[in-house]
C-alpha cells in the first residue's frame, strides 16, 4: 500500500467513526481551542512524517473539539448537513482535484455546473435563461448578484464602472429593509456602496411596501438598487415580493433577493406561496449548504441578464483558453476554486424533484413541532410566526431567557443559539438538517424543558 492509499484509507475511518457518532455525542465541542493546540503540538518538525500518520494525528486530536454541525440535533445557525451523494462526491472533487475556470481546462466540470444550473432555476421557479455562478457562500452570491446590480444601473446613467471605477460616477443608491441579513452589509461594503439606506419593516422582518415606495419616491431618479429577502434569519418571514417589485419597477430600480435558505421554498409545492413574484426580481442569491445540504462551500449566485454578470465578473488573460459560449469564470468572483456545482448535481440527482420538496416540507414541519413543543413549556412564548424553518422563543424577561441558553448548551443534547430580536433576548431555533428526526425534535424538546425548569 502506497502513502496515499494508506493516508485515505485513515481518513475513510476517523469519517465513518466521526458519522457514525453523531447520534449520540454531545452537539457542542467537549475540547478548548488552547487543549486542541497541545495535542497538535507547536514545534514544526524538521523532517517529513508519513501520511497516514498525519491524517490520523489531526482526526485523533480534533475530534474533541469538534461541534457536532452535521447532528440531527444542531440548531443554531442556519447550517445543514451534508446529504449522503453530495457528501461522496465531494471526496471525488478533492481526489480529482479540478480548477473549474473554464470549459476547455474541465469539460466535465463545465457540463456538470451547466446541468446542474438548470436544474436549479426549474426548482426554484427562476427564468431559464438566468445565469447560475457558483460561489464560496451566500456572503458572495450576494457580492456577485449586487455587483452586476451596481454596474448595470451605472451603465444607464452613462457610466462605465469597469473603466472608470467609482470616483467621480453617480452615486448608487441601495435600499434595503431594515431587518435585511448583515451579510448584505457586508457585500455592499465590499462593493464600495457603504450601508443601505433601510426601509421599515413590519413585526416580523417584512419589508413594508408603502414605505419602499416612499423611499423611492424621495430619492429622485438616481441609480438604485433594491434588496429584498426570502426568509427572514429570526423570523423565516419573506417580503411581498409583488408589491415591492412592482414599486421598484416604476423606479428603474434593480432588484436583487437575499434567499439564502428560503429561496428552496420555492421546491415544495406547500411552501412556494411564500416565493410568489419572487422571479420577478433581477438577482437571487442562495446557499446550497444550506436547505439542499451539500459540503460547504456553495453559494448561488444567480442573475436573470447574463450578459449584466459577465460584465462584473467576466475578465480576459492572453494565457487563458476561453470559449465564445463562456465560462464558469465569468459568473464568480474566484478564479481557482473547488468544483462546487459537482456536489449540487449530485444532491439533486440523488433526490429528485420530490425529494427535494420532501426535504424542505419535512425541515418546516419539524420548526412547526418546536414551536407547538415550547409553547406548552412554562414562561415560554413563541414570538414569530412560524412559516418556515425559523423559530423564536423567549422565556420571560431576558435574563430568564440567557439562563435557559446557558443551561441549554451545557446540557449537550442540542445546540440552539440566542440572538437579539426586536429588542429582546430571544432563543433561536433554525431547522435545517436533512438528518433530524422526529426523535432528535422530541430530544431537543426534552432538554429545552429541563434548561427552563432549572432557569
Amino acid at each position: 500500500m502506497d502513502a496515499r492509499e494508506a493516508a485515505l484509507r485513515q481518513a475513510h475511518g476517523h469519517a465513518v467513526r466521526w458519522l457514525a457518532s453523531l447520534n449520540d455525542r454531545p452537539v457542542p465541542a467537549r475540547a478548548s481551542v488552547e487543549e486542541i493546540v497541545r495535542a497538535l503540538g507547536t514545534d514544526l518538525p524538521e523532517a517529513p512524517s508519513p501520511p497516514a500518520e498525519v491524517v490520523d494525528l489531526l482526526a485523533t486530536a480534533c475530534e474533541p473539539g469538534l461541534t457536532a454541525f452535521p447532528s440531527g440535533r444542531f440548531y443554531g445557525f442556519v447550517v445543514g448537513g451534508t446529504e449522503p451523494a453530495a457528501l461522496a462526491t465531494d471526496w471525488l472533487v478533492s481526489a480529482w482535484d479540478q480548477n473549474c475556470v473554464m470549459r476547455a481546462a474541465s469539460p466535465a466540470y463545465a457540463a456538470v455546473e451547466e446541468v446542474a444550473g438548470a436544474w436549479l432555476l426549474d426548482l426554484l421557479g427562476l427564468p431559464d435563461t438566468s445565469a447560475v455562478g457558483f460561489t464560496t457562500g451566500a456572503t458572495m452570491a450576494n457580492f456577485t448578484c449586487l455587483a452586476a446590480g451596481r454596474d448595470a444601473v451605472l451603465r444607464r446613467a452613462g457610466w462605465n464602472v469597469a473603466r472608470d471605477g467609482l470616483t467621480g460616477g453617480p452615486a448608487v443608491r441601495v435600499l434595503a429593509g431594515e431587518d435585511r441579513h448583515m451579510a448584505v452589509d457586508l457585500a455592499l461594503r465590499y462593493l464600495g456602496l457603504g450601508r443601505p439606506e433601510l426601509v421599515s419593516a413590519d413585526r416580523q422582518g417584512r419589508i413594508e411596501p408603502a414605505a419602499l415606495r416612499r423611499a423611492l419616491a424621495s430619492g429622485g431618479r438616481r441609480p438604485t438598487i433594491v434588496v429584498l429577502q426570502a426568509g427572514d434569519i429570526h423570523s423565516g418571514a419573506f417580503d411581498p415580493f409583488a408589491e415591492a417589485i412592482g414599486a421598484a419597477r416604476e423606479a428603474d430600480a434593480w432588484v436583487h433577493v437575499d434567499g439564502a435558505f428560503g429561496l428552496w421554498a420555492a421546491a415544495s409545492p406547500r411552501y412556494a406561496h411564500l416565493t410568489a413574484d419572487c422571479a420577478d426580481a433581477d438577482s437571487w442569491a442562495t446557499d446550497a449548504h444550506k436547505t439542499l445540504n451539500v459540503p460547504y462551500d456553495c453559494g448561488l449566485a444567480v442573475v436573470r441578464d447574463p450578459s449584466a454578470v459577465r460584465s462584473a465578473m467576466g475578465l480576459r488573460g492572453d494565457y487563458l483558453i476561453q470559449d465564445e459560449q463562456g465560462d464558469p469564470i465569468d459568473k464568480v468572483p474566484e478564479l481557482s476554486r473547488r468544483g462546487r456545482a459537482f456536489t449540487v448535481w449530485a444532491a439533486l440527482r440523488s433526490l429528485g424533484r420530490s425529494g427535494v420538496a420532501d426535504l424542505v416540507d419535512r425541515l418546516c414541519r419539524h420548526a412547526s413541532a418546536f414551536a407547538t413543543g415550547i409553547a406548552g413549556t412554562d414562561g415560554a412564548t413563541v414570538l414569530n410566526d412560524v412559516v418556515f424553518t425559523q423559530v423564536c422563543a423567549g422565556f420571560g424577561d431576558d435574563e430568564r431567557t440567557e439562563r435557559v441558553l446557558t443551561r441549554l448548551l451545557d446540557d449537550g443534547t442540542a445546540w440552539i443559539s440566542g440572538s437579539t430580536w426586536r429588542g429582546r433576548r430571544v432563543m433561536r431555533i433554525s431547522v435545517s438538517n436533512w438528518l433530524t428526526t422526529d426523535d432528535d425534535v422530541r430530544r431537543a424538546l426534552d432538554a429545552i424543558r429541563r434548561a427552563a425548569a432549572g432557569a
